[in-house]
This record gives structure tokens, sequence and C-alpha cells, in this order.
């Protein structure tokens, strides 16, 4: 099959990933739709290879889910649940690094460290799958030391609701460099057992990401609407 001339400045697969990811966003898709790749492949004009490889992008995002039975369906990006699980989650992470730079050890650090040079690479490399996990492994790492492991834990719950969001508010908005910046400078402060200055550049660094998402997210629709 010929791919459409649509599709012709860079991979297919690429030109096929932003446009499905665009019309999520925008709400051409809506939630819970589910998305057929025989059908999006013949709308598109190209084969199902770069369609199927396209949902798996939108999938480590956190916009597409597949299910038993249905394939790939768009998941739910409400604004509202955004803000209030990124709200939570900044009252919860805070006060648990509140607790925790006191008590980091030596190997906290250095293995906290490790973690983030891994994550450093799967950035530069756009590795979006790994994003999400390697994030949330260094987060914990530093709040280990808190005892407190009934917050960790809904912390854990939280995590794995917003981890689609950090994903693709990182792939939408380009702030790899950004969030790098700020993983270090927040080890840094770790490492230095400076708790009040931790624990703002962490406040700062989710209220950053939550914003930067929702931005994208408004932008995309707007331009749908307009």
């Amino acid at each position: 099959m010929v791919a459409s001339p649509r599709f012709t400045r860079r991979t297919i697969t690429d030109q096929v990933t932003e446009d499905l990811r665009e019309r999520i966003l925008s709400g051409d898709f809506l939630a819970g739709t589910q998305l057929r790749q025989d059908a999006i492949a013949t709308e598109y004009n190209v084969s199902r290879i770069p369609v199927r490889e396209a949902l798996q992008r939108l999938d480590a995002e956190g916009l597409v889910t597949f299910q038993p039975h249905k394939g790939a369906i768009v998941a739910q990006l409400s604004l509202d649940e955004i803000e209030e699980l990124f709200e939570v989650r900044r009252l919860l992470e805070c006060e648990l690094l509140r607790h925790s730079v006191p008590r980091l050890s030596a190997d906290d650090i250095r293995a906290a460290t490790e973690i983030l040079d891994i994550y450093d690479d799967a950035l530069r490399a756009g590795d979006i799958a790994r994003w999400g996990d390697l994030n949330r492994q260094f987060h914990e790492r530093l709040y280990q030391a808190s005892n407190r492991p009934k917050t960790l834990e809904i912390v854990r719950t939280i995590g794995n609701n917003t981890v689609r969001f950090t994903r693709a508010q990182l792939a939408l908005s380009g702030a790899t460099e950004q969030a790098e910046r700020e993983h270090h400078d927040i080890l840094d402060a770790c490492r230095a057992g400076n708790v009040a200055l931790a624990v703002s550049l962490l406040d700062q660094h989710i209220s950053d990401s939550c914003k930067s998402l929702i931005e994208c997210l408004r932008v995309a629709r707007a331009g749908n609407d307009a």
C-alpha cells in the first residue's frame, strides 16, 4: 500500500503518531473510543504496521491503553483529574521528602544518583516507555528514609494514576532538559542535607509539571475549536 503524500517529511510512524496524538488531545477521539488499526490504516492510506507502532507509542505516553478483546482505547485525560492528582502528589511527596532528607544515607544518595543517570540516558534516547517508571523510582528512593510507609503507599497508588500524565507532559512539552535539571537540583539539595531547599524545589517541580501538561492540553483543544 502506498503511503499518503501528507506523510513524506518524517517517517510514516512519526506522522501517524503526531496526528493521532493531536486528535486525542483535541477531543476528536473521546475517552473510551476504540482505535481500530485497520480503519486508521485505511484513513491514512498506510499499512497497519506504522499504525500499530504509533498506537504503542501513544500507549507509552499514557494517551492510549490496550484492553483484551478491544485493542487500543483512548485513555481519559481530564484536566480536573490531573490537577487534583498532582495537587495531592505535591502535598504528600513534599511531606515525605521533608521527613526523609535528614535520614538519607550515603547509600540512599548513591542509589538515587544511579537511577537518575539511567533516567537521563532514557530522556536523551527518547525512551518514553521508561521515563515514567524511572521517574517513580528516583522519587521513591528519596522518600524511603522518611519512615512513613502508609503515606508512601498512598503516593505509589497516586503515581500509578499519574505516570501516564508525566510521560505525556514530557513528550508533548519537550521539557526533558528542564526535568533533568530539576531532578539534579533536588538531588543536590538532598545530598547537602538542605531540607527547606529540597522541599521547595520538589514543590516547584511537581507544580510546573502539572501546569505544563494542562497548558499543552488546553492549547491543543483550543486549536481544534478555532
